[in-house]
């Protein structure tokens, strides 16, 4: 298969080239949970910093120095591991004594805080994620770096898939590409389940690729399923009516593109139209989706970068920070500003 990975640009290819991730302090991630431990219950839910640490590796550090099942460790999403990174995770306790942390405690992990909570924490249920990021070696035009960070302020980006879901050299991608041919069966659930979501993923960038080249990555068309900002909920509308544009605009709601599976798209008319020009030669791999047991979903085609801020040092190092709702990438922020030199 021919791996596409070279997605549209919302303003244009940047003329700028930055390296990110010099040092893992110059990529820091918080992660926004959106509630406080409630302070009673079996579990433990721990805040924890570090650094050049892979989280599914952390959570069975913490099964293992508190003598639990890795099934009793729970935590939201997988935080960067080249870089710093502050994340809670929960550990079912269930009568069994709080540990000694001096058993994980390191120069690359810390231990912020602990407190007692009545439930596991569980995958996507943190709100989102605050970052703080460095672009150094800049070379380039500092006034097209300006006019970006304004457009993205205030329009947001393409919502698109990081290229970290696609794995290293597009390699999940291919694999998955294998799967739903029926090259090869995969018996590990956990790699299957990496290969099946790089297939969705390819397939959502396809479609989000194809509006921003139309020009719709921000707009409403007819037959648009609408996801609301930073929620799971979404509707659709009979007519795109100005309080529908003035809604988007104000970034209130946003079109949508499907996650691949069994079930009817929401999508209808001129949308559905945009989705099927994009995946014309996909057909195998919706199709095969549909034997996964996964159901249709919908993500927003747009991102909104929220208190977003920035400042240089210097000519050629530029500190920015801002928000985003869980399970967007940070370096689909990034891609619109700069060319990206890891």
């Amino acid at each position: 298969m021919n791996v596409n990975l070279d997605w549209a640009y919302a303003y244009g290819p940047p003329s700028a080239v930055a390296t990110i991730r010099q040092t893992p302090e110059d990529f820091f991630v918080d992660e926004v949970m959106g509630f406080e431990p409630d302070g009673a219950g079996q579990h433990l839910m721990v805040h924890i910093e570090k650094r050049n640490t892979n989280t599914e590796w952390l959570a069975r550090q913490l099964a293992r120095i508190t003598g639990v099942p890795s099934m009793d460790v729970g935590y939201s999403g997988l935080k960067d591991r080249n870089a710093v990174t502050r994340q809670w995770f929960t550990i079912d306790l269930a009568g069994k004594d709080a540990p000694d942390w001096s058993l994980l405690d390191s120069d690359e992990i810390t231990i912020l805080q602990s407190v007692p909570h009545s439930r596991k924490i569980r995958r996507g249920t943190h709100r989102g994620n605050f970052f703080r990021l460095i672009l150094r070696n800049i070379e380039g035009d500092r006034s097209d770096i300006e006019l970006r960070l304004s457009q993205v302020a205030k329009r947001g980006v393409p919502n698109y898939f990081g290229e970290q879901r696609f794995g290293r050299d597009a390699n999940n991608l291919q694999m998955a590409a294998a799967l739903l041919d029926g090259t090869i069966k995969v018996k590990n659930r956990h790699k299957r389940g990496l290969y099946i979501s790089a297939a969705r993923a390819y397939l959502f960038n396809s479609v989000v690729s194809r509006r921003v080249d139309m020009g719709y990555w921000d707009q409403a068309i007819d037959g648009d399923l609408f996801v609301l900002d930073g929620r799971r909920g979404f509707f659709t509308t009979d007519a795109i009516d100005e309080s529908i544009m003035q809604r988007v605009c104000a970034g209130e709601i946003h079109p949508s593109a499907p996650l691949w599976g069994k079930g009817e798209r929401g999508s209808k008319d001129m949308a559905q139209q945009v989705e099927n020009n994009a995946l014309l030669e996909m057909g195998g791999w919706q199709e095969a989706l549909k034997k996964y047991r996964l159901e249709m979903q919908h993500r927003a085609v747009r991102l909104m970068v929220r208190e977003l801020v920035w400042n240089w040092f210097g000519d050629n190092e530029l500190q920015l920070e801002f928000y985003l709702a869980r399970g967007a990438y940070a370096t689909s922020v990034l891609r619109e500003l700069v060319s990206i030199r890891e």
